[in-house]
């Protein structure tokens, strides 16, 4: 890991861009409150970093203002990485069906999102590795937002993770509702009830399959970028719950 750039804002919090390889992501700081680490989010996104990036950097300052150090970095195949032909193709036939008001086919699902969780899933364990070492910050992790495949194998095969807030949102594999039954750790889902982009049913179902003792669903009306301001401090209780 290489940091290439640093702010620090008015509110304590330092940011500072970093590349893990061939990575982009950023890394941001509490204000130091106490000797004790703070608590590591991961921070998710569906793609796109400078896109995305201000409402990343305003979830990260708002964790930060109760003490926990956030990161995220890039996508596979967005913002700057290279492109797939292959997703890119797979994409197109997602959006020509739903355009046509037809179902999306199982298997233009699998070749959009499987890949993705195949490679993202080790780029963020491989984050991990390199961040918790950082002086300031330390164990346990949780996993916020993103691509909700991600976050469910994430959930399965990371055991530094101890608790996930999720984002129905996407199109999920019938392979990753699977895997589901095999997350135990708490979570927490939100769902836009009127998501445009969201299978209603499908987001019921993989709640339904999580294996997790604890598992809350937060359900709001409204579409895919209407969630209400404050699931941002029910996240900050949720990770304080389990992250200290």
């Amino acid at each position: 890991m290489r940091f290439t750039s640093e702010q620090r804002f008015d509110d304590g919090v330092l940011e500072r861009e970093f590349v893990l390889g061939e990575i982009p992501g950023i890394l941001w700081t509490p204000a130091p409150a106490s000797a004790a680490p703070a608590p590591l989010v991961l921070v998710g996104h569906p793609g796109g970093l400078p896109t995305m990036y201000p409402r990343l950097a305003a979830r990260a300052r708002h964790a930060a203002a109760e003490g926990f150090a956030a990161a995220t970095i890039e996508l596979p195949g967005s913002g700057d990485r290279p492109r797939s032909a292959a997703a890119d193709q797979a994409r197109a036939d997602l959006r020509r069906a739903v355009r046509a008001g037809e179902p999306v086919a199982d298997e233009v699902v699998d070749r959009l999102v499987l890949p993705l969780v195949d490679q993202a899933v080790p780029e963020w364990r491989a984050a991990l590795d390199a961040l918790l070492p950082l002086p300031g910050l330390g164990g346990p992790v949780g996993y916020s937002g993103g691509v909700i495949s991600i976050g469910v194998r994430l959930a399965v095969v990371e055991p530094r993770i101890s608790a996930a807030l999720l984002f129905a949102g996407s199109y999920v594999p019938r392979a990753i509702v699977e895997e589901a039954r095999q997350v135990t750790i708490p979570l927490q889902v939100l769902l836009q009830w009127d998501d445009e982009g969201n299978d209603r049913q499908v987001a019921l179902d993989l709640f339904d399959a999580f294996g997790s003792a604890e598992k809350t669903l937060h359900a709001n009306m409204g579409g895919h970028t209407g969630v209400p301001q404050f699931e941002g401090d029910d996240a900050n209780r949720f990770f304080a719950r389990h992250l200290r």
